[in-house]
């Protein structure tokens, strides 16, 4: 039982993370029309200004707070982490103006340490073969995070627009409290690097992995897997209105349909696929059926239909996982935190760039100039973005032999 009380931790760890971008989602639009005493698009302007705040610190830190962690440990920086995140939490639920929001969003995208430490945490403590399925229950976390964050935040709105931030700085103290009592350090005086400046910079540290055997085109598809995803949270409420006439109700039951989707291949799906494909092949088919879904998504004239696509579209989440057990095997056991933080700047990379190309491609295709009339062009795109990445992984993949 001992050894499954860090898992717990990790787990509502990374579920915190999912929940605490849900729970405070639904509040945000009133919250900043309150601190600003602009409009509904004034508000959704400033909602943008600080998503790519919290983004761009996210990138610029991640790699410095994984090598930390790769020095220090990942303890403190993990219960650290839920600290900081707990008071930048406080704060925003205090905030008298739109600047103090700013700042919250800033120092929650520098020390958002939680998830990419949680990685190298579930590598350290997992055996090689097992580490693309525990990554799995990372990924189905943060699914369970994704569907139970916009539900609790939409109840507690009833309550105030500040009672989100109030129940996320709650769940991130108490979280922090259990930590605190049971997790172990898993960096050893064996595996402990020290922490250098010049590698703490998101590009240093990204040359610096790329000296680790075949990590490039790997670290090129997950970049290329993160920016087609962006189309789902940056497009889906416009497409599904534009398409079907969706309701806000609508949107939101596929969104759960979705979490609870992916909560459940990644949690149950992955262990098995490994066991019988390899890590490689399965990497592969999840590229795969990602491609397929982007395209039905975006030609499928009927919403009952693309709903009951959502879990199909859910199972193309095997593949990344596999992709970061693979890299975590190529990755020595004193770089597991600088590699979490990179593949954590990845990620952010995307969610700074996809939404301004997702969101462009979408209004070239529905507005009154439009070439033809095309809402489901930003999936068709996702699904070139996918391919090129697929393509990418199928040629490098004689590579990866003596890893999987």
């Amino acid at each position: 039982m001992t050894n499954r009380l860090p898992v717990l931790f990790i787990l509502i760890t990374v579920m915190i993370d999912a929940m605490g971008i849900g729970l405070i989602m639904p509040v945000m639009p009133e919250l900043i029309q309150e601190v600003s005493g602009g409009t509904l698009a004034r508000a959704a302007l400033w909602g943008g200004v600080l998503t790519t705040s919290f983004a761009l610190m996210q990138f610029l830190f991640s790699p410095a707070l994984g090598r930390l962690s790769d020095a220090y440990g990942r303890r403190p920086v993990l219960l650290v982490s839920l600290v900081v995140m707990a008071a930048d939490y406080l704060v925003m639920a205090l905030a008298g103006s739109i600047w103090l929001l700013l700042a919250g969003r800033i120092v929650g995208g520098i020390t958002a340490a939680t998830h990419a430490t949680a990685m190298a945490y579930m590598a350290d403590i997992s055996s090689s073969r097992d580490k693309a399925a525990n990554f799995g229950l990372i990924g189905a976390g943060f699914g369970v995070g994704f569907v139970l964050g916009p539900m609790l935040g939409g109840l507690l709105a009833e309550y105030g627009t500040r009672a989100p931030f109030y129940a996320a700085a709650a769940l991130a103290l108490a979280n922090a409290v259990f930590g605190y009592s049971i997790l172990k350090e898993t960096v050893t005086a064996a595996t402990r690097r020290p922490f250098r400046r010049a590698g703490a910079n998101p590009f240093s540290a990204f040359r610096a992995l790329t000296h680790m055997g075949p990590v490039s085109p790997i670290l090129g598809v997950i970049f290329l897997y993160h920016l087609a995803n962006v189309v789902y949270p940056a497009i889906w409420a416009y497409f599904t209105t534009a398409r079907f006439g969706w309701s806000p109700g609508l949107i939101g039951v596929s969104l759960a349909v979705y979490g609870v989707s992916m909560a459940v291949i990644q949690g149950g799906l992955i262990r098995p696929a490994i066991r019988f494909l390899g890590e490689a092949r399965t990497a592969l088919l999840g590229l795969g059926i990602e491609v397929v879904a982007l395209l039905l998504v975006a030609f499928v004239p009927d919403g009952r239909v693309v709903m009951a696509l959502i879990p199909i579209s859910a199972l193309g989440a095997i593949g990344l996982p596999a992709l970061q057990g693979i890299l975590s095997r190529i990755a020595p056991d004193d770089a597991q935190g600088e590699l979490q933080g990179v593949l954590s700047s990845i990620g952010s990379v995307a969610m700074i760039v996809g939404p301004l190309m997702m969101t462009q491609v979408f209004a070239l295709f529905t507005g009154t100039g439009a070439p033809f009339h095309l809402p489901g062009a930003p999936f068709v795109l996702a699904a070139a973005l996918m391919t090129v990445g697929m393509a990418l992984f199928a040629a490098y993949r004689h590579r990866l032999r003596h890893y999987a």
